[in-house]
């Protein structure tokens, strides 16, 4: 099993990330926290932002497809996008997972 997660500045947006990932099966479940407070770099000025953060867990097979629809669905044009494998997941939690979720590969729809 694997955990990501990414961030957004609004909460609409972060629960429609949330959401969409599990209509499609992508992951099995998402959680959102925030606000939280961000501090970062950017175009040489150290910046602050309160931001919203999406967890996401899902399985090995959907984890190209995730990236990918979370990419394409992000209000960022760079997002976060981090993601590590668990080491040790529960035996039901694991198996609940599994009948949650899909392998089916997210298509991007084509530029005109």
């Amino acid at each position: 099993m694997f955990v990501a997660w990414t961030t957004t500045s609004l909460r609409p947006d972060a629960d429609r990330l949330a959401r969409g990932a599990v209509e499609l099966r992508l992951a099995a479940c998402t959680q959102v926290d925030g606000p939280i407070s961000s501090y970062y770099h950017s175009e040489g000025r150290l910046e602050q932002a309160e931001e919203f953060r999406v967890w996401f867990k899902y399985l090995p097979g959907n984890a190209s497809a995730l990236n990918a629809w979370v990419h394409h669905h992000h209000p960022y044009s760079t997002p976060q996008w981090i993601e590590v494998s668990a080491e040790n997941v529960g035996e039901k939690y694991l198996s609940w997972a599994m009948a949650n979720s899909t392998s089916a590969p997210f298509q991007s729809p084509k530029s005109p």
